[in-house]
């Protein structure tokens, strides 16, 4: 039986109290999601907080999402009033809509204080998303340099900082933030699979299981095509197929580096595109709480 997975350590209490105290510097929340994951990985405390702002969703490794869900989800935002765009930060795709897409919201109020002889100034935003987002790899982007550390585990960005992107937009980064608890193991297992928790904290068997059942459902070619399976062996249980993969890729029956194996497979792309939450299953109390 999955062990209920809870990240919450006492650095991400900290960082949402200081996302908190710094709203008022701000225009605007850039709330960057992962475009696998548009849904689960929204933040609940996020929104709470900051319900009075403008917000904007980024969502990120669109090259690793299923393109057809990822335009769905697209227009799920934009049915919702909610203001988003899909980039790859990897290739700049898509960063600079960012200006063109949040400078209409804003347009009136920087307009009210340029009417009451305030200087013209540059849009100021806060961002934030859970870890290994790659929102420091977003932020390195709009500001054209290696300003904040990038890497590819949870927790990299440890402090807030303020970042120059133009004469346009100024940014304050934050770290990845979770939130206290999870509304599902579901959520925490779609959060384990993509990297946004801390290997640590869960069983590398359990998400790997999680992550073989989603596959199965989505995409059994890229199980096949990636690992040389046959039909019979997509037959297997969950389980069985496991240990089946570990004995392909050479491993014998060391089912827990196998786990890592597919773990670390799914997060790269090498199984196929892959998108875990479909914007026409979304209810309302999905939208509400995470």
């Amino acid at each position: 039986m999955a062990v209920t997975i809870q990240w919450f350590p006492g650095h991400m209490a900290k960082a949402i109290r200081q996302f908190e105290e710094n709203l008022s510097l701000v225009d605007v929340v850039f709330e960057v999601i992962d475009a696998r994951i548009p849904l689960t990985s929204q933040n609940p405390e996020i929104r709470r907080i900051s319900a009075d702002k403008p917000h904007l969703y980024i969502m990120t490794k669109r090259d690793l999402a299923d393109p057809q869900l990822t335009n769905a989800w697209l227009q799920y935002f934009a049915e919702h009033n909610q203001p988003a765009i899909a980039i790859d930060a990897k290739t700049k795709f898509g960063i600079n809509n960012v200006i063109s897409v949040i400078s209409p919201i804003l347009r009136d109020k920087l307009q009210r204080e340029q009417d009451k002889g305030m200087k013209k100034r540059p849009i100021r935003a806060i961002s934030v998303g859970v870890p290994n987002v790659g929102k420091s790899t977003v932020l390195n982007r709009l500001v054209n340099r290696r300003a904040a550390q990038v890497g590819n585990r949870p927790g990299l960005t440890k402090g807030q900082q303020w970042l120059k992107s133009n004469d346009k937009l100024e940014l304050l980064d934050t770290p990845g933030i979770l939130w206290p608890k999870f509304s599902s193991q579901e959520v925490a297992d779609k959060l384990a699979l993509t990297g946004a928790i801390k290997e640590s904290v869960y069983a590398s068997d359990d998400i790997a299981l999680f992550g073989l059942k989603q596959i199965r459902q989505l995409h059994p070619e890229g199980l096949k095509d990636r690992y040389h399976l046959t039909d019979d062996d997509l037959d297997l249980s969950d389980v069985d197929l496991l240990l089946q993969i570990t004995k392909k890729v050479g491993m014998r029956d060391d089912y827990e580096r196998g786990s890592n194996r597919i773990i670390q497979d799914f997060r790269a792309g090498k199984i196929g595109r892959f998108t875990l939450d479909d914007p026409e299953t979304v209810s309302d109390d999905d939208q509400a709480n995470n």
